[in-house]
């Protein structure tokens, strides 16, 4: 089984891999249509912004293999952003494959903007309650809470940490530098999506 990273411009490809590996998991970093297609699972990593990341998609004909997938798919921060509708991020039209918009967080709510640091993560489902632990965020854009919300955060207001809809899994949170918690994360993405 191979785990295909697509190369989407960000700067964390290595780290995602080096947790995927770390699961026991052949990986590879590519955005070659037919080794997504095949690929046993997909991850859209999270680092850049929602534009770039939709633009290096298109550019690699991408979007529409992206969207039919049929294997699981995880999005990890911008990469989760780019699986709803549109984002505030340079007001970028998005996938549609998760029904909601992208908010950028108010500074107003006496908050730093972006987003740093460790965070506590809530799973509102009884078989994913033992995910339950903080998780490591670097994000100044969030999705409001939604029907597909698999766990939640507060962030000056609450937030949806991870949604699901499907076979397509996002997370705004970094599994990839969240220690134990990200692990055991992955693991459930791997093991029960």
């Amino acid at each position: 089984m191979t785990v295909a990273i697509v190369d989407c411009g960000g700067a964390n490809l290595r780290s995602v891999q080096r947790a995927v590996e770390l699961q026991n998991m052949k990986s590879i970093i590519t955005n070659d249509k037919a080794k997504v297609s095949s690929a046993s699972y997909v991850i859209l990593p999270g680092v850049g912004s929602a534009n770039s990341v939709m633009q290096s998609l298109k550019s690699n004909n991408l979007l529409d293999t992206v969207k039919h997938l049929t294997s699981p798919v995880l999005g990890i921060c911008i990469g989760m952003h780019v699986l709803f509708d549109q984002s505030e991020e340079n007001n970028t039209e998005c996938m549609g494959i998760i029904s909601g918009n992208i908010k950028k967080f108010n500074p107003e709510l006496n908050i730093k903007v972006p987003q740093m640091g460790w965070n506590k993560v809530t799973f509102l489902q009884e078989q994913v309650k033992k995910l339950d632990d903080y998780y490591y965020f670097a994000n100044s854009y969030y999705s409001q809470i939604y029907n597909h919300t698999l766990a939640t955060a507060e962030y000056g207001q609450p937030f949806a940490a991870t949604i699901q809809n499907n076979n397509f899994l996002g997370c705004q949170f970094h599994p990839e530098k969240s220690s134990h918690a990200g692990k055991r994360f992955l693991n459930y993405f791997f093991n029960e999506i």
